[in-house]
This record gives structure tokens, C-alpha cells and sequence, in this order.
């Protein structure tokens, strides 16, 4: 994990990869209680035994929503700001969901830092994640997320 001590320290990683988090395994019951925090209970997410019938291969599918909620999760293993006060998320400039991400299934994030720009009392930085699934060559998830670390 790379670690600076101070927000602007990332202004040196502009427009480099920062890294790849470790495999994170997207569980069923992880998939419900998103359902249920958004209302979201379609059924290609939570009816395990429909989609053993109807869905390729076999098993639900997690919400793209939540997919992209993994983020900060596990951009948080990739690097670290040792001295801040806070970090806030600012918004999206793009999100694409381009695959599945079965139940059980692992995934990883590549996370590369597009710029950082000094604000009042911080760094806005606006990083690309792919998120890639275990197994496959196609990433599941491309993002361009912006956010604002304080000093």
C-alpha cells in the first residue's frame, strides 16, 4: 500500500496507476442487504433459485450500484493519506457497467489517479477504477470518480 502524509503528496501520483487492491468476494448476503437499503429486490439479484434456471450462468447478480459502492472500499486498500482531516466524494464524471459480477465471485480494483488539483483546505483528485472480475479479461465496472481529501 503506498501511504503520503499529506493530501497534496498526491499531486506526485497525477496521471499514474496507483495500484491493484486485493480480491474482494461479493457474497449473496451482501447483494440482499443492498436490495433492501435501496428497494432495489429485482430478481436477477435476490432469487437465487430463479436465477439457477433463468440467468447465465446459474446464480444472481450483484446491483451495479453496489459494485461501484466497492470503490472507496477498496481504493482504501490500494493507497492512504496518512495527515487528513477528511475525504468527501465530489461526484462521477463516467460510470460503466460493462459485465456481471456473479454471487461469490471475486473482483479487484485498478486504480489510477487522473489528476489532483489543489482546492481551499485540500486536493480534488479524480481517479479512474476498473474494477475486474476473477477469471475473465473484461472489466466489469470503469469509473471516473472525483473526490476532495482535506488537509
Amino acid at each position: 500500500m503506498l501511504e503520503v502524509e499529506r493530501p497534496a503528496d498526491l499531486m506526485t501520483y497525477a496521471g499514474k496507476e496507483m495500484g491493484v487492491s486485493d480480491w474482494y468476494t461479493v457474497t449473496q448476503e451482501q447483494i440482499d442487504k443492498f436490495a433492501d437499503a435501496t428497494g432495489d429486490h429485482q430478481w436477477i439479484h435476490v432469487d437465487v433459485e430463479r436465477a439457477k434456471k433463468e440467468m447465465p450462468g446459474g446464480k444472481t447478480i450483484a446491483h451495479g450500484w453496489l459494485t461501484l459502492s466497492l470503490v472507496p472500499r477498496l481504493a482504501a486498500t490500494i493507497y492512504r493519506v496518512k495527515n487528513r482531516s477528511r475525504g468527501v466524494n465530489y461526484g462521477a464524471n463516467r460510470v460503466r457497467f460493462i459485465g456481471m459480477v456473479p454471487a461469490g465471485a471475486r473482483i479487484r480494483l485498478r486504480l489510477k489517479l487522473k489528476s489532483v488539483e489543489k482546492v481551499e483546505g485540500g486536493v480534488r483528485v479524480t481517479s479512474e477504477g476498473t474494477m475486474e472480475l476473477e477469471g475473465t479479461d473484461r472489466p466489469v465496472l470503469v469509473a471516473e470518480t472525483i473526490g476532495i481529501t482535506y488537509d
